[in-house]
Parts: structure tokens; C-alpha cells; sequence
């Protein structure tokens, strides 16, 4: 039952007694549908909001006087949030109410109330599927994140509205792409470019049968056609058995050499990371270059590094003698 006033010297009656004792067992219960604000009828009593929508619980002031409490509760689906009207709400739980959620609410002063969440904490109808999280949102404010997709790691995001996301792992495999469909002609022009690279972290230059109108030149790669020497290399080159070393900043990454016969050709493999960041690029190199007759053999090894912070956005292959006059090369990239 609602708080009662009583003055002196009245005679209680049986009634009112078992009504007032009744209340400490079993409060007086009022069940809203819609918007409600409270009214000072309302203390000692319990507050029920039952319905499919959200609604909303205003607290004014000068209704209830300090130490006048009473029991917020929702029993249904939409949620039912406890609002400061004229008066103010100060709480360490959450003020809006999931399905069978309740609380307490305390007056400190006739405008001000302190509100108790119960026990009850969390209603597990905010979780819609196995592997949902439930994570905060805001201040003394939680949400649901659905569960990812199979494999996917879970990463802070600022720009999602929990903070979370759910991604493919970062160090997952590679998924290369092939770049220029068919791959790209040597041939007409001392130098062949293939731009579009955008964004990627891996890429990858096979040159295959490359050779040039001048026997012994040198097949090489370039990075954003840069021609500075700002490729810092080392690596050993073996011709006809015989090996020898190299190390030196080059305006070029040499991926291999023509042997003095005419008819030799440079096959080799290139892997540069590092791409689409800031910072400079790894490189690693291995060509072979064959000529009839077994004469001339070579074979370079080589790495280092595109000392450059620029993100990649074109491959080169160049001939350092003389115009390229056969092969084709490929570009492939991953993210």
C-alpha cells in the first residue's frame, strides 16, 4: 500500500493494520503501459512497466521528502528508462531498465534521489545468439556485440559505437593477386612501368626471360621510378662458378645479369614489404641468367632496403644498357 498518515490519537483498525504489516511482504503494485512520471502517491509502492516499447520513468521534486523510497521494476521486453525531471538522479548502475531489471529508488532531499540497482545486474535479453559480448558503450552504459565471423579476432576500434570489431587476423596468409592481367611486355623501351599499386603491404616482381639489346646489361627494378640511390643492397653473384660479393647503396635493385652471350635471358624473383607504410621498404632478390651452350651462367642473391617513406605505386624493370627486347613481367600484391 501507499505511505500512510495517521494522526494522533487515532484508532487503527484492523484493516489498516493488516494492510500496513501486508506491505512489508507484498508492496502495492501499479503496472504502467506508457510513459509515467512519478507522483507523491507513489512512495512505499512499487512501479511496474510492462510493454514492447521503451518508456520513460521522469522524477520531479517536491513530491517526497528525504528518506522516502520506492521499487522501480520492469518485467517487460521494451526498456524502461528512469529520467531527472525537475529533480536530480544520481546512480553507479544504469538508469535504463532491461527486461526484469529493477531497483530502488532513494530520496537524499524533495529534489534529489539516489537510484540502487538490484541484484539482478545485467538481463541476459540483451544477448541474441551464442558468442555475443556484452561490452560498455558509454559511461555506466553497456550494449551487445554480436559474434564475429568464424577465425576473425577481436580488435579495439574507436569509430564503432562498442569499441570493438570483429576482423580477419592481421597476420593471416597472404591472398596474392596478380596486378597486371596476363603480365606486362619487355620490349620497345629501356624502361617498363607498372603503376596502380595502392595500399598494399606485399609485393611481388617475377621477371621472366628478360633480355636486352645489349649483351652483359643488367636487368633491375625500380621502385616508383625513382632513380636516387636509395636502394641499399647486398648480396653475392656466382658466373660460371666463380663467386664474388656486392654491397653499396645502388639507384637500382639489380635482379640480374646478362651473360656476353646475345641470346641470355633473366629469369628472377622479387619480394618487397612494407608497401603502404611510412617507414622503409625490405627487399629480397634471387635471378639467374642462362645462356646456350651453358657459357656465361649467373646467378645473384641479393636484399636490402628502399631507404624511402613514400607507399609504393609503381614497379620498374629497367635495362642499365641498351632497350629491353624480350620477356614479360608480373606484379602481384597482397594486402
Amino acid at each position: 500500500m501507499a505511505k500512510q498518515t495517521f494522526t494522533t490519537g487515532q484508532v487503527l483498525t484492523a484493516a489498516q493494520v493488516n494492510s500496513l504489516q501486508a506491505n512489508d511482504f507484498n508492496q502495492t503494485v501499479s503496472v504502467k503501459t506508457a510513459n509515467y512520471t512519478l507522483a507523491a502517491a507513489d512512495k512505499g509502492t512499487r512501479i511496474e512497466f510492462n510493454t514492447s516499447g521503451s518508456v520513460t520513468c521522469t522524477v520531479n521534486s517536491g513530491l517526497f521528502d528525504a528518506g522516502d523510497t520506492l521499487v522501480i521494476q520492469n518485467r517487460g521486453a521494451g526498456t524502461a528508462t528512469i529520467t531527472a525531471g525537475t529533480a536530480t538522479v544520481n546512480t553507479s548502475a544504469s538508469l535504463a531498465l532491461a527486461q526484469y531489471s529493477a531497483g530502488t529508488l532513494y530520496f537524499v532531499s524533495d529534489s534529489a534521489a539516489l537510484f540502487f540497482g538490484d541484484a539482478a545486474g545485467i538481463s541476459a535479453s540483451i544477448v541474441d545468439a551464442k558468442g555475443d559480448l556484452i561490452v560498455g558503450t558509454a559511461d555506466n552504459t553497456v550494449g551487445r556485440l554480436a559474434v564475429g565471423t568464424n577465425g576473425y579476432t577481436l580488435v579495439a576500434k574507436s569509430s564503432e559505437a562498442t569499441g570493438l570489431a570483429w576482423e580477419a587476423p592481421a597476420g593471416g596468409g597472404a591472398n596474392w593477386s596478380l596486378l597486371n592481367a596476363g603480365g606486362t611486355a619487355l620490349t620497345g623501351a629501356a624502361t617498363i612501368t607498372v603503376t596502380g599499386i595502392s595500399a598494399k603491404d606485399k609485393i611481388m616482381v617475377q621477371v621472366r626471360g628478360a633480355s636486352s639489346a645489349s649483351t652483359g646489361a643488367s636487368i633491375a627494378l625500380r621502385i616508383n621510378t625513382d632513380t636516387g640511390t636509395n636502394y641499399k643492397q647486398s648480396g653475392g653473384q656466382e658466373v660460371n662458378g666463380n663467386c664474388s660479393a656486392y654491397d653499396g647503396d645502388f639507384d637500382h635493385i639489380t635482379t640480374g645479369d646478362m651473360s656476353s652471350n646475345a641470346a641470355s635471358v633473366v629469369n628472377s624473383f622479387t619480394l618487397i614489404t612494407g608497401g603502404n607504410a611510412s617507414g622503409v621498404k625490405v627487399f629480397n632478390t634471387v635471378g639467374g641468367a642462362t645462356a646456350a651452350g651453358g657459357t656465361g651462367q649467373v646467378l645473384r642473391i641479393g636484399g636490402g632496403i628502399w631507404d624511402n617513406s613514400a607507399t609504393i605505386t609503381s614497379i620498374s624493370v629497367v635495362s642499365l644498357s641498351g632497350n629491353l627486347d624480350a620477356g614479360t613481367f608480373y606484379v602481384y600484391t597482397s594486402a
